[in-house]
């Protein structure tokens, strides 16, 4: 009982070092943003013609109020040290990269509020007191909200969890219509909150703490180009262009997955989707690979099945799982979600024009040879061309289905014409292959 207590104390104690830390740092790092910023001759304002018709509702600084609550209930909530650290290490995040934008991209509110009376005019006074018209974009209120919002969505349950959604959502409404900021503040506080939530994820390692590095340069310079295209007519064009911010930041994260964080970059979870944050981080790049994969498989079968039970296909649609009645998936895609799947789902995440690793190709072909004799299992990936190729391929090489690599590719290339094996991979399965015979380590099929 006593180290109960005792942990629980010292746990107690870490949360109100944090939350000081982290209110020290706030003020004082906000303050200095306002200050510098004001001292500027050179401050603009990123502002549509349509925002001049958003009304004031003085009411509505209770809810934007509020986020100065839901801020420190958060850090006293939690139960684990774990929790703690990545919820604290995400609001540090998002102070840090908010104040690096305001400076290096001041911008101010343009509005004029009009003298308001009452609670609200006394609640608006208290936020001017501290508070100026810069510190804009993107959002920090907003940015917070994305990462609260997602702590509080995992306690609440029920009733409470349709409050906590309709209350988040009046926050969000709030900046505007208190005319805090303007609506381009509000798309850029969404990204970097959740970019914050994917810096420090809840499952599995940390994107900067990877160490694997990949180093596809080819691929990564080819998503760089894009991410600088796409950032230079958004800057150019201005106006609605600038939507294509979000293809820019969805372009760079991609091309520093290819040069240094790899598939965790991705962030797919061992249910084969993606959380909501990855999601909108992402969302330009899947919409693009997922229609990539349909022009390209088009003209094809979804599946093929290639031998005893195993089959060969592109990722999946609700369609063919409710047709086919796969009871198991190995699933090589880094890149797309698959349909919620009730059988036996195995994750073997591989870049998209990337080879598998030997360890990649041993453990497919173990995964698949585990499975197929409880039934009809699928191997996909984006097309069904390459890495789920590549994998059935390992397969019949490990089981002696094939007694060396040209059969295996044969008996694939028959029954699926469009898979491809690049030079590099066949170098990889040739020198795998190689071991498995020098070691005996074949195994039964």
């Amino acid at each position: 009982m006593d180290k109960v207590k005792l942990g629980f104390n010292k746990l107690t104690i870490y949360k109100f070092i944090w939350l000081i830390c982290l209110a020290i740092f706030f003020f004082t790092s906000y303050n200095f943003a306002n200050w510098f910023t004001s001292t500027r001759s050179d401050v603009g304002s990123i502002v549509f013609k349509w925002e001049h018709s958003i009304p004031l509702w003085p009411w509505s600084i209770v809810p934007y109020w509020s986020i100065d609550l839901m801020y420190g209930l958060a850090i006293l909530l939690v139960c684990s040290y774990r929790d703690l650290k990545i919820l604290c290490l995400r609001l540090l995040s998002a102070q840090i990269i908010c104040i690096i934008c305001f400076l290096i991209f001041p911008l101010k509110f343009s509005f004029e509020r009009p003298t308001l009376d009452g609670l609200s005019g006394l609640l608006f006074d208290i936020l001017m007191g501290f508070d100026k018209p810069f510190n804009q974009a993107p959002s920090l209120h907003i940015t917070l909200l994305v990462i609260l919002w997602q702590f509080y969505a995992s306690y609440f349950r029920n009733v409470w969890r349709y409050i906590l959604h309709i209350w988040c959502l009046l926050i969000a409404l709030s900046v505007l219509t208190t005319w805090q900021h303007h609506f381009f503040d509000v798309p850029t506080g969404i990204g970097v909150g959740c970019f914050c939530i994917w810096l420090w994820p809840d499952e599995g390692l940390s994107p900067i703490k990877n160490y694997q590095l990949p180093k596809q340069y080819i691929w990564s310079s080819v998503y760089f180009l894009l991410f600088a295209l796409s950032f230079s007519i958004a800057i150019y064009f201005y106006s609605w262009a600038l939507w294509l911010l979000w293809f820019s930041v969805t372009f760079l994260l991609v091309s520093v997955n290819y040069l240094l964080v790899g598939t965790i970059g991705f962030q797919k979870q061992t249910n084969g989707n993606f959380n909501l944050a990855v999601t909108i981080l992402y969302l330009p790049y899947f919409v693009i690979m997922w229609i990539n994969s349909r022009l390209w498989t088009f003209k094809n079968k979804p599946v093929d099945l290639i031998c005893d039970n195993v089959y060969l296909g592109k990722i999946p649609s609700n369609n063919t799982l409710c047709t086919d009645h796969f009871s198991a998936i190995v699933d090589l895609c880094a890149e797309l979600p698959i349909p919620h799947f009730n059988g036996h789902y195995n994750l073997i995440p591989v870049l998209d024009m990337t080879p598998l690793t030997i360890e990649q190709c041993q453990q497919a072909a173990e995964i698949i040879n585990q499975h197929y004799k409880k039934g009809k299992l699928l191997v996909c990936c984006a097309l069904g061309y390459s890495r789920s190729a590549t994998a059935i391929i390992a397969w019949l090489l490990l089981t002696k289905r094939a007694s060396n690599l040209d059969e295996a590719i044969s008996m694939v290339k028959e029954r699926r014409h469009t898979i491809v094996i690049t030079a590099k991979q066949r170098i990889i399965l040739l020198d795998w292959f190689l071991q498995i015979k020098k070691g005996s380590q074949y195994v039964k099929s």
